[in-house]
């Protein structure tokens, strides 16, 4: 009898060895919802990109996948954080955007999270890409001419954004380094204001996002010059892109991805990866992506590790050359 049940145990112990944590066959779990952590408050372009591909992903991988925003301060840190500590058993996903995953190691000495060794890459979903805006008054039309005159008048022209370290920043930091030009930053704490002071001359331009500035664009309250993506966006579509103008280098843009806490199982990790994907194919996503000025990505979880470690490059040395300080 004792030999009996030795025997069974050790049968089941191998079957539970073999058949390992729980998997795709098992993901998303029946009845009980999968939570996209969105490291924001709700309401704004990142939050609108994560219910459009939540729902569609319901749909593609047959289970529930709830949205829920953490907000606070510091670029999504706190929301990323969450995530990171949480088990590695496909519950909970990160949502989360190029700020965040890297731009932030670089402008904080503490972090709750390390972009490549806390997660476990699924998929990129779109970029929402800057654009340069200036004053209806500037004598430019294009970027040539807009380089040209910021070089003849050195110190003289403003550029406004959201704050230290945002996107907006960035941008315009990255277009002074490779441009050899210097220009005054001037932060704001509402975008609303700074697109206001754009229109009347107080600032001569912006490295606005596309959907910020898209409907002033529009209404020729403003110029566009360039647009800072490998392609040019679906909702300004007649604006040519930086490289279109002889600097393919100027790439800078708020592209979201999303995650999974790291050690989470491979076959989720490829069951949401592909889910994704179907996703982002369906027509109706491509639409509504498409009406926020975001441009369709996609690809393999290699295709985001590969990013990240590059981006993670490319914005310390705009941020180290810049002496960017965030209080």
């Amino acid at each position: 009898m004792r030999t009996s049940l030795k025997h069974f145990a050790a049968f089941a112990m191998f079957a539970l060895a073999a058949a390992g944590p729980a998997g795709a066959a098992d993901w998303p779990p029946a009845g009980k919802p999968v939570q996209i952590i969105v490291p924001a408050p709700g309401g704004g372009t990142a939050d609108a990109i994560a219910r459009i591909i939540a729902e569609r992903l319901g749909e593609e991988l047959s289970g529930n996948f709830a949205v829920v925003n953490q907000g606070g301060a510091n670029n999504g840190n706190i929301g990323a954080g969450i995530v990171a500590e949480a088990p590695p058993d496909g519950s909970k996903l990160l949502f989360s955007w190029a700020g965040t995953l890297v731009v932030s190691p670089s402008l904080y000495k503490q972090l709750p999270f390390d972009p490549q060794k806390s997660f476990d890459a699924i998929g990129l979903i779109a970029e929402v890409p800057n654009i340069l805006v200036v004053n209806n008054d500037l004598p430019a039309g294009n970027l040539a001419e807009f380089t040209d005159y910021v070089r003849k008048n050195p110190g003289v022209v403003n550029f406004g954004s959201i704050g230290n370290g945002s996107s907006m920043h960035l941008a315009g930091q990255l277009y002074m380094s490779a441009t050899e030009t210097n220009m005054v930053h001037v932060p704001y704490s509402a975008p609303g204001q700074a697109t206001t002071n754009l229109i009347s001359g107080e600032i001569q331009s912006m490295f606005q996002l596309v959907p910020g500035i898209a409907a002033q664009v529009n209404a020729h309250k403003v110029k566009a010059i360039g647009v800072m993506a490998a392609e040019r966006s679906p909702a300004l579509p007649d604006v040519p892109t930086m490289a279109e103008q002889g600097h393919p280098e100027l790439l800078s843009s708020t592209w979201f991805a999303l995650l999974a806490p790291k050690g989470t199982p491979p076959d989720i990790i490829q069951r949401a990866n592909e889910g994704l994907n179907r996703a982002l194919r369906h027509e109706a996503v491509r639409e509504k992506l498409a009406a926020l000025g975001a441009i369709v990505m996609g690809g393999t979880p290699q295709d985001l590790d590969k990013l990240i470690a590059s981006e993670l490059v490319k914005w310390r040395k705009v941020v180290t050359e810049s002496d960017i300080q965030i209080q």
